[in-house]
C-alpha cells in the first residue's frame, strides 16, 4: 500500500428526510470542487424543530482526501 498524506475539512450537510441523506448532501456538493476523497467521520449531528417536530437534520462531517502529487 502506497504511504497517503490527507487533508481534512468540516462540512455541514442538511436534509429534511434524513441523517443520511443530510451526509449524502455533504459529500456530494464537496465531490462538485474536491477530489480524492477517501473518508468521512461523523462529527455531530442536530435536529432543528419546527411545532414539536423534526424540521431537518443537520450533520457534521470531517472529509478526509488524498493530497495529490
Amino acid at each position: 500500500m502506497a504511504e497517503h498524506v490527507y487533508k481534512v475539512v468540516e462540512l455541514v450537510g442538511s436534509s429534511r428526510t434524513s441523517i443520511e441523506d443530510a451526509v449524502q448532501n455533504a459529500l456530494t456538493k464537496a465531490g462538485e470542487t474536491i477530489r480524492n476523497t477517501r473518508w468521512l467521520q461523523v462529527t455531530e449531528t442536530r435536529g432543528y424543530i419546527e411545532e414539536g417536530r423534526v424540521a431537518y437534520w443537520q450533520v457534521s462531517i470531517k472529509l478526509g482526501f488524498t493530497i495529490e502529487d
